[in-house]
């Protein structure tokens, strides 16, 4: 099937026709409302709270948090961030209740640290791991991402993201981001193996107990991040020792790689990487 993310960025393929047909759809809307109570009770908020809305489009979520009855927690304050001026846009028309925010989530969250309660995200997060040109990289976008939510969330707070991976190595890539960022993590997965299957990454910062709502995940990841920090380390044999000399390409592509993993921009590889200049007279 194909995916809206395979054509175009989305704050392209999200034009004024499609923002309009996205929000107008009754079926989109059916579906967006289960995922948002779905993600709202794994949030598990007990009183009003401030919410951030990553990807919040036209306000369908947002409005549905603004309209909760005291009897389910509600109504709660949000704050909405997308890169889509025109979802923003039938979102000004539609009159949303939430203050409204353009920007890039792969660029990082600009809001101070301890800001939200709570954040949410529906049918977003995915189109953080492609990226449009050689500068950038999906786990460097990962990596700015989950860096900045973990910081505007208050200690305790918890945020839930559904998104729609497109395998399970998109799907550990983007938990293993998460878990790097500091966050306690678990996935859930509503229907697996059905056209209607739904994958929420649970998340708490220090202080928020998920065990036994969905499933840990910090076994799996830390047993890989322990290779790779063991590696960092200098674990190398000793062929691997002697090529790791300063400047040598071994070198270059190891320091390219850290820098890549705490989301800095790093030059593509090339032929020439590493390659000693002729010098000339």
């Amino acid at each position: 099937m194909s995916r809206p993310e395979d054509h175009l960025p989305p704050d392209l393929y999200y034009n004024d026709t499609e923002a309009h047909k996205y929000t107008t759809s009754s079926r989109i809307q059916h579906i967006q409302t289960l995922m948002t109570h779905r993600a709202l009770s794994l949030l598990a908020l007990p009183s009003p709270s401030l919410i951030l809305d990553i990807g919040c489009g036209s306000g369908l979520s947002g409005t549905l948090l603004s309209s909760l009855p005291a009897s389910s927690g509600g109504p709660h304050q949000w704050i909405g961030l997308d890169i889509s001026s025109s979802m923003l846009g039938v979102a000004l028309e539609r009159d949303v209740e939430g203050d409204l925010f353009l920007g890039d989530a792969g660029q990082g969250i600009p809001f101070r640290p301890g800001t939200f309660d709570g954040a949410l995200s529906i049918s977003a997060v995915q189109w953080l791991c492609n990226v449009e040109s050689s500068e950038e990289s999906a786990a460097g976008r990962l990596a700015r991402f989950f860096a900045g939510l973990f910081a505007c969330l208050r200690r305790g707070g918890r945020a839930v993201c559904q998104f729609y991976p497109r395998d399970r190595g998109q799907r550990e890539m983007v938990a293993g981001a998460a878990v790097r960022a500091g966050f306690g993590a678990g996935l859930l997965i509503d229907d697996e193996g059905t056209k209607s299957e739904k994958t929420y990454l649970v998340l708490s910062v220090g202080g928020g107990d998920i065990t036994g709502v969905v499933s840990g995940l910090e076994g799996e990841v830390e047993v890989e991040d322990q290779r790779r920090r063991a590696k960092e380390r200098g674990k190398m044999s000793g062929r691997e020792k002697a090529e790791m000399v300063k400047g040598s390409k071994a070198w270059i592509m190891r320091k390219k790689q850290q820098m890549e993993r705490k989301g800095k921009v790093v030059k593509p590889t090339s032929k020439y990487t590493g390659r000693k200049r002729r010098i000339q007279f």
